[in-house]
């Protein structure tokens, strides 16, 4: 969001907010908004995406308002430009209660000395400081900064970065783009690192970037390399996945701070460990798995992946992490390899050859030991068999740390020691492991163990053998009796004091300390990994190939639209007479509404683990709503033609003349039914998007089967009745009835005071109006989905 804004004679200054403190530089604007790339980030309701912006005007600092929707506030005024200085109190979004920002001086500190135990790199002389700071703590202290993988001199030159052999720089990573960033020389020995719309973007400082400086001391990351300026040498690091993880302090809370998830829990996981962690219900388990991998960030406390501050930098190491849920993150509808091979499609750069996908798939396969799986379709394998798949799936991407939810959870005994020695062998070959379990099973297995204590309080963090003997009991079942009965015991607090603690966790932590008070501030969201349109075209066919596996869809698919019709037809006999007309419209409204929510009313509760995770890595939400409307839109489209030709073709009309409103008759109504019924499928997205479990879409489809036919206007009078024909308009079948009816004046056919509705006149404009409405509805339908979806995304997706 940074630009520059001219000759940097201003002063630096502090603006100070509820998220912390920011440095602004004369040389540079700094935008507000909720917009997590902003320079300075206000999560509040009442503050607009793009609010304002500091810069410089003739030498002199102003703030301006971006044409905010609820202004920006200074001296209890509303304001468009105003000049800040040193004491200046700003409100954004109200003048009374609005978010505060506070204007100081700011004053230059002396650097500490660096301790003589760690090398650091000298300090920066005042021109070339960094406009943020590095995002590594401690370089030496870390696994992937220790020491760099290559070092070349500084180019004088543009510098081509990608995974193509034409590149000066090659990464050898299936995540990097072919021709994937540049570093431009600039006149006067300065830098510039430039992202040529890759596929899985480019990133400086752990932020995502299009064109920014660079200067030394920044970190460039790229796929799993990191590039660094550093005493006139690019010097680049490889993530190979030996990585460490410190836990600093880590604290949340729920009902406005009464009651506690997690208590200051702070530990470290070193390079290549396998971590379990188990605890009684409620102790936090999840709550700690959540803010480990960025998804729902702690309120207060550090994570470190090796020297970085994972939510700072999420929107670039979140590919470095992999995440496997509870519930399965695959359609159980193809084999292993067409799954993993999608998987690859959405996560790979566009560039990335078929021949390079299906490697890489080959590969993860061999790794897992799913070779003989390969060629079956999910829903067939064992449950530790498809946990396999969900981790090969996680693996496509190498990530670093890997974290798994109740991997063994149903499984039996052998299942549940198959399944952990294999996270055992994935520790062994490089990946830092992670995983939350109820069994005690196969613990032996595991480097560290970590017992939480309800309240979210360490009970204990160390050599899994060490563990009963040092809560005093010879079995596992009675240490969680002990948790749950003795509730007044002090069991963080006999850690603490133990030589446990002493050794494993104050004395193993690499990273220095962190305030364990500290907030964390807001997190820029990510950018999606691939374009719109490819994201688009990959999840049309995966979707399509999901749909065509699943037989059971198929013939209802086929079958309901030739039912319906058959019924429409039974009732309209030859010609649509006083008898037989008003029934006929009704049973093409009602057929419309059920093949269209029917598709749809459980396809986003069906897959909404998927989507959680495939959103955390990068999903587009419009991306994956647009495909559910193209091929459920194109099926009910097609599902209410033919709903429409089997009942209406061959049946005198008893049209005005022969004529319809605008064309002939039998496409009128055509139109309206499969408009009618794309929408319905847009409200049965809405209903699957609002439920928490498939079970309860059934009973809502029937009672939106029943409000569509009471307010369609073919059993009750609406027009004229308060409230009552207000609700109506946001009942889809009352305009596509309203459309039906005017195309064949039902009002001349069956005379009446029903039929002498103003939206059932053979009029143009009534019927276009009618069939708009349909258009408006679906619209508002799918905005109200995608807000909807955001309740199921990672938190710090919700941006």
């Amino acid at each position: 969001m940074a630009e520059r804004s001219g000759t940097p004679t201003a002063p630096e200054l502090v603006v100070e907010t509820d998220g912390g403190s920011t440095v602004i530089d004369p040389a540079r604007a700094y935008h507000v908004g909720r917009d997590p790339l902003s320079d300075i980030v206000i999560d509040d309701a009442r503050v607009s995406w793009h609010h304002a912006v500091f810069r410089t005007v003739a030498g002199r600092w102003t703030l301006e308002d971006e044409d905010s929707t609820n202004g920006t506030y200074a001296e209890g005024r509303r304001i468009r430009a105003w000049g800040i200085r040193p004491g200046t109190e700003i409100r954004f979004g109200s003048a009374s209660d609005g978010p505060r920002a506070v204007v100081t001086d700011h004053a230059r500190p002396e650097p500490a000395p660096p301790p003589r135990s760690k090398p650091v790199p000298p300090p920066l002389p005042p021109e070339r400081a960094p406009e943020r700071p590095s995002p590594v703590s401690v370089p030496s202290a870390t696994g992937a900064f220790r020491r760099p993988t290559s070092v070349r001199p500084l180019p004088t030159r543009t510098l081509h970065i990608g995974r193509a052999l034409d590149n000066e720089l090659i990464v050898d990573d299936l995540v990097v783009s072919r021709h994937h960033a540049e570093l431009r020389s600039l006149p006067g020995g300065t830098y510039e690192i430039v992202d040529l719309h890759s596929h899985n973007s480019t990133y400086l400082n752990g932020l995502p970037v299009d064109h920014a400086p660079v200067t030394a001391g920044d970190i460039v990351g790229i796929g799993h390399s990191a590039f660094a300026l550093v005493g006139g040498q690019l010097q680049e690091f490889v993530d190979t996945g030996e990585v460490c993880l410190d836990v600093q302090g880590l604290a949340v809370s729920v009902d406005q701070g009464r009651r506690t998830l997690l208590d200051h829990v702070s530990f470290p996981v070193g390079e290549k460990c396998l971590l379990a962690v188990v605890g009684p219900s409620g102790a936090g388990k999840s709550t700690l798995l959540n803010a480990l991998t960025g998804l729902r960030p702690a309120e207060h406390g550090t994570v470190l992946y090796d020297g970085r501050d994972l939510y700072h930098d999420y929107a670039e190491l979140r590919r470095r992490i992999g995440l496997v849920p509870q519930d399965d993150i695959l359609h159980a509808q193809l084999t292993v390899h067409r799954a993993l091979g999608y998987a690859a499609e959405l996560r790979f750069p566009q560039d990335t050859a078929p021949a390079e996908r299906d490697a890489r798939v080959a590969e993860v396969i061999r790794e897992l030991g799913l070779e003989q799986r390969a060629g079956q379709t999910i829903h067939s394998l064992s449950g530790g068999q498809r946990k396999r798949v969900s981790v090969a799936l996680e693996l496509l991407t190498k990530p670093s740390l890997l974290f798994l939810d109740e991997p063994t959870s149903g499984l039996d005994p052998g299942m549940d020691r198959s399944v952990m020695h294999m996270l055992r062998d994935l520790a062994d070959d490089g990946h830092t492991v992670v995983v939350v379990t109820h069994s005690v099973l196969s613990l032996d297995v595991c480097d560290r163990l970590l017992v939480l204590a309800p309240g979210g309080r360490i009970a204990y963090y160390g050599p899994p053998d060490e563990a009963l003997r040092f809560f005093g009991f010879a079995q596992w079942p009675e240490a969680f009796e002990a948790f749950e009965n003795d509730r007044d015991r002090d069991w963080a607090g006999a850690y603490r004091e133990s030589r446990f603690n002493r050794q494993y966790i104050v004395g193993a932590t690499s990273q220095p300390g962190q305030a364990e008070d500290a907030a964390v501030g807001p997190v820029p969201e990510p950018s999606k990994t691939q374009s719109w349109g490819a994201q688009l075209r990959t999840l049309v066919r995966r979707y399509t190939a999901v749909l065509g596996a699943d037989r059971t869809f198929l013939v209802i698919m086929i079958a309901l639209p030739f039912v319906m019709g058959a019924m429409a037809r039974a009732l309209a006999g030859g010609r649509l007479d006083q008898e037989t007309a008003l029934n006929t419209l009704l049973i093409l409204c009602v057929g419309g509404v059920l093949t269209g929510a029917a598709n749809a009313v459980r396809e986003l509760v069906k897959e909404r683990a998927v989507y959680q995770r495939e959103r955390a890595v990068g999903l587009s939400r419009s991306a994956y709503l647009m495909s559910k409307a193209v091929v459920l839109g194109t099926i009910t489209v097609l599902q209410a033609v033919v709903l429409t030709l089997v009942a209406l073709v061959g049946v005198d009309l008893n049209a005005p003349g022969g004529q319809g409103v605008l064309l002939p008759p039998l496409l009128e109504i055509t139109a309206a039914v499969a408009l009618l019924a794309f929408t319905a499928m847009m409200l049965g997205l809405l209903i699957s998007a609002v439920v928490r479990k498939e079970e309860a879409t059934m009973p809502l489809l029937v009672l939106l089967a029943i409000v569509q036919v009471v307010f369609c206007g073919a059993l009750l009078k609406l027009d004229g009745v308060v409230v009552v024909e207000q609700l109506a308009w946001l009942v889809p079948s009352r305009w596509a009835l309203g459309a039906m009816a005017g195309t064949i004046d039902l009002g001349r056919i069956v005379p009446g005071s029903l039929t002498a509705d103003p939206l059932f006149e053979h009029a143009a404009g009534v019927w276009l109006l009618g069939m708009g409405m349909l258009v408006v509805l679906s619209v508002v339908f799918g905005y109200l989905v995608a807000r909807l979806l955001r309740r199921h995304e990672p938190a710090i997706m919700r941006k």
